[in-house]
Formats: C-alpha cells, structure tokens, sequence
C-alpha cells in the first residue's frame, strides 16, 4: 500500500516510513498537487483537511482525525489492516527510498566512533545516503508499534470517511 500525506501529517509520514509504507510528505505541496499524485501513482491521500477528503473517492482517501500521532498510526493500521512486520526500517525517514544494506568498513568517519566501535550492522538509504544503524529506537519504536496494536480504540472511529 502507498500513501501520500498533506502538510498536517508530518510525523505521520515519519511513522508510515519507519513501519516500511512507501510514503510521500512534501509540506509544500498543494491540494491540487497531492490530488493529482496520489491518482497518477495510485496512493491513499490521508489528509486532516476536510475540504481536500471531500474531492476524493472514499476508497482512495483517509481522513486522519486525532492531532495525536499514535492514533494517526493506529487508525492507519486499523483501516487497511496493515502489519508491517519484517517492513520496519526498510525505508528512509528522510525520502523515503528504500535503504540497503552497507559494509561497516565503507562507512568509517561518517558516523560516530563509537557507533562504528559497537556496532555492526548499518544501511544506508539509496538516494540520500543517510546511515542507519539498529540501536535504542528500534526497540522503542517496536514497544509503541506494540502499544498501538495491542489497543482497539481506533477501531470505533477508524473507518474511512
């Protein structure tokens, strides 16, 4: 599944990206301009904005209604019944390429010391070349994948408007 977000839904795009959703966030953007992409490339719109759902089909559109980027994540999951599983961390946070894996020795001088010390595992993102490692977030970002989850709340209101 492929998503495209308005300027509201920033970190949102973040999250989709670290889950593994191939994700456009362009805050500049205008309303026509996501409109147009998301029917040239077939992706779900998730927008706050109201007018913006209102101009598209309910099966490519979501409207997002918490401000609060742990119900934006849980109701994106919810509708599309979405896992993402072995996708986390398969895409850039910052353009959403995807990353690749890179030996530890072609990386020397471009991360911390003592990263390059105690880590051995990296990718690297294939457009922008920023340098990922596993470390603290991934096991946070998996306890709160977990949280949202585990919790049904969404389901109430998360359907598509």
């Amino acid at each position: 599944m492929k998503f495209i977000v308005d300027s509201m839904l920033g970190k949102l795009s973040k999250w989709l990206r670290i889950l593994g959703y191939d994700t456009i966030y362009d805050a500049g953007m205008s309303d026509e301009q996501l409109f147009f992409q998301a029917h040239l490339e077939r992706r779900v719109l998730l927008t706050r904005d109201n007018e913006l759902a209102g101009r598209m089909n309910p099966h490519n559109r979501l409207f997002i209604f918490s401000e609060e980027v742990r119900e934006q994540v849980k109701q994106v999951l919810v509708t599309y019944h979405l896992e993402p599983g072995d996708k986390i961390f398969t895409r850039c946070t910052l353009c959403n390429s995807l990353v690749e894996p890179i030996e530890k020795e072609l990386i020397q001088g471009k991360i911390p010391d003592y990263i390059y010390e105690t880590v051995d595992e990296f990718v690297q993102c294939k457009t922008c070349h920023k340098i990922y490692w596993p470390g603290s977030h991934l096991k946070g970002v998996r306890k709160i994948l977990h949280e949202i989850q585990e919790t049904d709340s969404c389901r109430d209101k998360g359907g598509k408007s």
